[in-house]
């Protein structure tokens, strides 16, 4: 193989780590193509001149710092897709707690491979691991039966992973997109030219059974909202006090409709702010910031020659 010469891609199917109902396996090999072909380009020039062709090497995955592991099928995945013959041996799993100096992966297969595949991989990997080890953490300091979910504030083309890596920190999945789930905001009630009421009247005629979401920006249209219908109202933005005064109100409010309602807590929710927001009586917290301001947790691969 040439310095310029680009790595074999295996066509074997995904690995059973990856959940398939969460990461469809197509639409994964496709994204860690791009993401190999973008750092490769026309070849791993280093590797390809430093290392022999035939020389083979193992690996250890090791955590550097505390918090939720996620992302061991995709982490895996680069490393098939570069060698097809890779070994492969996972000793956590998604969802695991982990500590410095773990290790959570052996890998052996072709050294150039190894080394090809390793930045990409951990890309995937920590950020996966940081989203879901700040998931974990509001999870953790929430009171009682609250569940903390995200929401549509993603990197671009990473959605499928970063809501699987929310729901390794024990987070739930918001609706995936605009289509499969009605939310009006405060900018659609606005531009709808028309009472909220009527709005949600409108909408529950175009979407059937489908899940409605209606954002509130204060007491009545809290009201509003829960006695016209919405299956989730979104408290957006009010202090705890005043969730606290209101939420008995609409508990009764969707009593009298027939219907129970799903009270959801969501603007400026914070790791100093959530416990006292899950203490306010709503149902769940919705936070922005586990998938758009998670660090990512700190990972490294060691290699080694094998003989």
């Amino acid at each position: 193989m040439s310095v310029h010469s680009k790595p074999h891609l295996a066509e074997k199917s995904a690995p059973a780590l990856v959940q398939s109902d969460s990461v469809p396996a197509e639409w994964l090999d496709e994204l860690l193509r791009r993401a190999l072909a973008e750092d490769v380009g026309t070849g791993d020039r280093t590797s390809l001149a430093a290392v022999p062709e035939g020389a083979r090497a193992q690996a250890r995955l090791v955590a550097k710092a505390t918090g939720c592991v996620a992302g061991l099928g995709v982490f895996a995945r680069v490393f098939e897709l570069c060698d097809p013959e890779v070994s492969i041996t996972c000793l956590s799993s998604d969802g695991a707690t982990c500590s410095p100096g773990d290790e959570l992966a052996l890998l052996s297969g072709k050294a150039r491979a190894l080394l090809t595949a390793e930045r990409t991989a951990l890309n995937f990997m920590q950020r996966m691991s940081g989203i879901a080890s700040r998931t974990a953490r509001f999870v953790e300091l929430c009171e009682g039966r609250v569940r903390v979910l995200d929401t549509r504030k993603t990197t671009p083309t990473l959605r499928h992973l970063e809501k699987f890596a929310v729901l390794c920190g024990g987070g739930v999945n918001h609706r995936f997109g605009l289509f499969d789930e009605v939310m009006l905001k405060e900018n659609h009630i606005d531009l709808a030219g028309r009472p909220l009421a009527e709005v949600l009247q409108r909408v529950r005629a175009e979407v059937g059974t489908m899940r409605i979401t209606c954002e509130a920006r204060d007491a009545e249209e809290a009201r509003v909202a829960t006695s016209g219908g919405a299956d989730v109202v979104l408290l957006d933005n009010m202090s705890c006090a005043e969730m606290a005064a209101l939420i008995p109100e609409l508990r009764a409010l969707a009593e009298e409709r027939g219907s129970a309602v799903e009270l959801e807590a969501s603007g400026g929710i914070d790791e100093t702010t959530v416990a006292a927001v899950s203490k306010t009586g709503v149902d769940r917290v919705s936070i922005g910031g586990l998938t758009h301001s998670a660090p990512a947790l700190d990972l490294s691969l060691y290699l080694e020659p094998l003989q």
